[in-house]
């Protein structure tokens, strides 16, 4: 179990790791607003990639690097270490949460065209992030209050262990439900219906414009408004559609213990695997939007190849100057 366990953490590791830096490259390619996005979309994507950003570096660089690679630092100090719990957990969640939010103002954007005119805009976006940034990091600073001291060397506090009185506390217990429905349950959920309605509405649309340009014998011609709103579907059911596959293990997982009662800490060597294999499927979602974006969004790829050129280009130019 021990030898497995390391291997799950070198797994999740080597993730994250590059997780970091593809999430990095997004950052940059999205902020410069030459990806042929609107305002609000490219907003929302960048949102999502410094999410993910943080939550690789407080999950890596934080947690995973400091426990297994240099213990004894002064990030085991249990306030820190629970500090550490806490930035943890709201970066994780706004990761999540802002996939949610982009999903709703996508299928806005597509379903609700009266809508779209007022709640699709960069401004609203920046209201919808700030505050559901805000009120996920709030939702996990009690976090903070769950640890206590393993162990107590010159009056200085280290470790952090779970108090046992929140397994039977009525407000901790209600708190840890909240948490697991908040996390990743209902995002799970909002996710699937926003994107069956979008779907629908989608169907339906399509056959109206088709009977209309049928009437007006406009078949052979190209419909600037569906490739739009296909392009823009493309990218939503893909970003959304891979956080439901990569997700689904640890929603079974939960639905698992929580709702059957199982103790994770008594899993057989099925369950045990079964419950990890979700773990690292959930680090891989950090890491899969830079893919996406590249696979759908042609503009994207022309930025990250002139990207990768640009050393050698700058290089080139340099030798120019100095044989001129």
């Amino acid at each position: 179990m021990y030898s497995e366990f390391q291997l799950r953490a070198t797994v999740i590791s080597h993730i994250l790791y590059f997780a970091f830096e593809v999430n990095l490259v997004a950052i940059v390619i999205l902020s410069r607003g030459k990806c042929g996005l609107s305002t609000c979309t490219a907003r929302y994507l960048v949102a999502m990639a410094v999410a993910h950003l943080l939550s690789v570096i407080s999950d890596v660089i934080l947690w995973r690097v400091s426990y297994y690679y240099f213990p004894g630092t002064f990030l085991d100090i249990t306030p820190v270490c629970s500090m550490v719990n806490v930035v943890a957990g709201g970066t994780r969640d706004c990761s999540v949460w802002f996939t949610v939010i982009f999903t709703f103002d996508r299928c806005v954007a597509i379903c609700y065209q009266k809508l779209k005119t007022t709640y699709c805009t960069d401004k609203n976006a920046r209201v919808v992030l700030t505050i559901t940034g805000v009120l996920l990091c709030c939702k996990n600073v009690p976090m903070y209050f769950i640890f206590k001291a393993g162990i107590l060397i010159d009056n200085v506090p280290w470790g952090c262990l779970r108090k046992w009185s929140i397994y039977t506390d009525p407000v901790y217990v209600g708190y840890d439900w909240l948490a697991t429905v908040l996390m990743p349950l209902l995002p799970f959920v909002l996710i699937m219906l926003l994107n069956s309605l979008t779907v629908w509405h989608i169907l339906v649309a399509s056959r109206v414009r088709k009977v209309l340009r049928g009437q007006r014998k406009l078949e052979n011609r190209s419909d600037p408004e569906m490739e739009s709103r296909r392009r823009s579907t493309v990218l939503l059911f893909t970003i959304s559609g891979s956080f439901i596959i990569l997700w689904s293990l640890s929603v079974v997982d939960f639905r698992y213990y929580t709702i059957g009662g199982t103790d994770p800490g008594n899993y057989n060597y099925s369950e045990y695997i079964f419950s990890h294999c979700g773990a690292i499927l959930t680090a891989l979602s950090c890491c899969t939007n830079t893919f996406i974006y590249g696979v759908t969004q042609s503009k994207f790829r022309e930025q990250l190849t002139n990207g990768a050129k640009y050393p050698f280009t700058l290089m080139k130019q340099l030798i120019n100057k100095e044989h001129k």
